[in-house]
């Protein structure tokens, strides 16, 4: 068995500062990370090559060089083998540029029996990309995956939902997104660190894929974000205490009139 992992190399959000002038995100001395929806779906996919020897793990993601880094992170987690799409035809690319590039590269890699991918982004928020690579390529997909059961050719997942969850099985080929709630991602091995070393990233360009130039990149992007910016913090709240609902909803009304809210 063959699964690819689309994974994404992110800045910690937690030390995300925005330029006043340009509205614009200042990486500079922030650190990246694997992008934790991803690792929940690399977790699932090496819980399966755990179950199933003889599985092939395959990490698969787009973006600069540094991005090697986190590759290696896979690698040490278990992934068997990693690949990166780099080149500044791919540069500036939206969601569906990027899902174009990754589809490409999903094609060259070629006989697979499940694509997994993160919900979305941590700094993008869109949840686009897993969909669209399976647009791209025809397959039947499931996104916001809560649990996950591996039958013969096929699979068994529970999808989350806002008020409960959906139960789907899919035939293999598939795409699936993880969230949080599938599981909880390994840390990185000693031997796996050791095997990452001597592991090489495959770098491939556009070329390399042969993807069409004129969909991918910032020129084909349909979309592109004009300004970033931080919002502003929420004042502190107010706890309003009563030994009774009446007394409760009397006090309520108290504060709201002090605010000349009513």
């Amino acid at each position: 068995m063959r699964i690819i992992v689309c994974v994404k190399q992110v800045p910690n959000t937690n030390q995300i500062r925005i330029n006043p002038e340009t509205g614009t995100l200042i990486r500079d001395g922030v650190p990246s990370i694997l992008n934790h929806d991803d690792a929940n779906a690399l977790e699932q996919a090496l819980a399966i090559k755990d179950a199933n020897p003889g599985t092939e793990v395959i990490a698969l993601t787009m973006g600069p060089p540094q991005a090697k880094e986190m590759l290696q992170e896979c690698l040490a987690m278990g992934a068997d083998d990693a690949i990166l799409l780099s080149d500044r035809a791919l540069g500036g690319s939206d969601t569906w540029a990027t899902s174009n590039a990754l589809a490409a590269g999903i094609k060259k890699i070629g006989d697979y029996d499940l694509i997994f991918a993160g919900r979305q982004a941590i700094d993008g928020d869109t949840a686009q990309v897993g969909p669209q690579i399976a647009e791209k390529l025809g397959l039947p997909q499931v996104t916001y995956v809560k649990e996950f059961q591996l039958e013969e050719e096929a699979v068994i997942v529970k999808r989350a939902l806002e008020d409960g969850y959906e139960k789907l099985k899919l035939r293999l080929p598939c795409v699936l997104t993880a969230i949080k709630e599938l599981n909880t991602p390994r840390y990185m091995s000693v031997p796996g660190i050791r095997k990452a070393a001597k592991t090489q990233v495959k770098v491939w360009s556009a070329q390399d894929i042969g993807v069409d130039q004129s969909v991918v990149g910032l020129k084909a992007s349909p979309t592109n974000v004009f300004r970033s910016f931080t919002p502003k913090p929420k004042g502190a709240g107010m706890a309003v205490e009563g030994d009774t609902p009446r007394e409760l909803a009397e006090n309520l009304l108290t504060e709201l009139r002090k605010k000349h809210i009513i």
